[in-house]
């Protein structure tokens, strides 16, 4: 029979365990909620010095700056879902492509997906190579980071000799995304 101390030990094991989840939720949360703030002023900034250089010689620039209308909840989703650089990397699941992923990160997967590793995988530097990157200590441990962050989440394989391949869900995704409605493949 389990004693009563153990029991609650248990439960304040789980509870710390959730409240961890949370708290990397939160995390998540808090990075996407920054980047759509940042691409919705870089929005309205834009809007407002567009109406500043379209105002009509003569006519006050007060007149043609209005003030900004609250946003369209639609539009600041559609925001968040810009990747930008230093997002988070996604996890990769069913229908998603490389354009769920930031720039730096989806160039490695389109490099991978392009590369001819015939099952060997391409290591970071021969990476860092085809990312036209100065082949320097520090460049290299950059790529093979992002690297294993994107096959930690699915969108590359991790071999044990230390190179990347595509992830195999990545290729269908890529390859039918790049496609032409009504192409087959092979």
């Amino acid at each position: 029979m389990p004693s009563v101390m153990g029991l609650l030990e248990e439960r304040e094991a789980a509870a710390r365990v959730r409240v961890e989840e949370l708290r990397a939720e939160v995390d998540r949360v808090l990075a996407e909620l920054g980047a759509a703030e940042a691409v919705l002023e870089r929005r309205v900034i834009a809007r407002v010095e567009l109406a500043e250089v379209l105002a009509a010689p003569g006519d006050p620039v007060a007149v043609c700056v209005q003030e900004a209308p609250d946003p369209d909840p639609a539009l600041v989703a559609a925001a968040a879902r810009v990747p930008v650089a230093g997002s988070i990397v996604p996890r990769f699941g069913e229908g998603m492509t490389v354009q769920a992923l930031a720039p730096d990160y989806r160039r490695i997967v389109e490099l991978l997906e392009s590369a001819p590793c015939g099952g060997e995988g391409v290591s970071a530097k021969e990476l860092t190579a085809g990312l036209a990157l100065e082949m320097v200590p520090a460049k290299v441990e950059g790529v093979r980071c992002k690297a294993k962050r994107l096959a930690e989440r699915g969108w590359l394989t991790a071999l044990p000799s230390g190179r990347f391949t595509p992830g195999r869900s990545t290729v269908t995704a890529v390859a039918v995304a790049g496609r032409p409605a009504g192409q087959g493949g092979g």
